[in-house]
């Protein structure tokens, strides 16, 4: 099966597994699964670990962010135009107006993968199409 990941699951892959629901890691560490993160959320992670945002102890540059996705054996994934025409028909929630994350929910409903994340608020997309596996952070 093929799963898509936010941002905050990397983190938490990289520094953290407690962090991952037994259902999470349990998804992500077998591996008959593909296991892919947005672009989108790999630049976002170099972004904040340059400016002293996040704090990742084996992150000490954006080549490591990298690094672990490939030593994870994660599976980049690029905006494609019909991910744009998806993200073009979503509603923008007051509470929920992060474009990163919209961008990447766009991606998950149009390529039908589900969406492993700990974002309180991706939750309001599920009725626009999201498969969401909700990671409560904790075990």
């Amino acid at each position: 099966m093929r799963y898509m990941i936010d941002s905050n699951i990397l983190v938490f892959i990289a520094m953290d597994r407690d962090s991952l629901t037994r259902e999470v890691d349990d998804i992500l560490f077998d591996y008959g699964n593909r296991i892919y993160i947005p672009a989108k959320c790999v630049e976002e992670l170099m972004y904040l670990q340059l400016s002293g945002k996040i704090s990742v102890k084996r992150w000490k540059s954006p080549e490591d962010i990298l690094r672990t996705v490939d030593e994870f054996n994660i599976g980049i994934k690029h905006t494609a135009d019909e991910h744009l025409w998806t993200l073009a028909r979503l509603p923008l929630f007051p509470q929920h107006k992060d474009p990163t994350d919209r961008v990447i929910i766009a991606q998950s409903i149009t390529e039908k993968i589900p969406m492993i994340s700990s974002d309180k608020q991706f939750p309001l997309y599920r009725r626009h199409g999201l498969d969401l596996v909700f990671n409560k952070r904790g075990r």
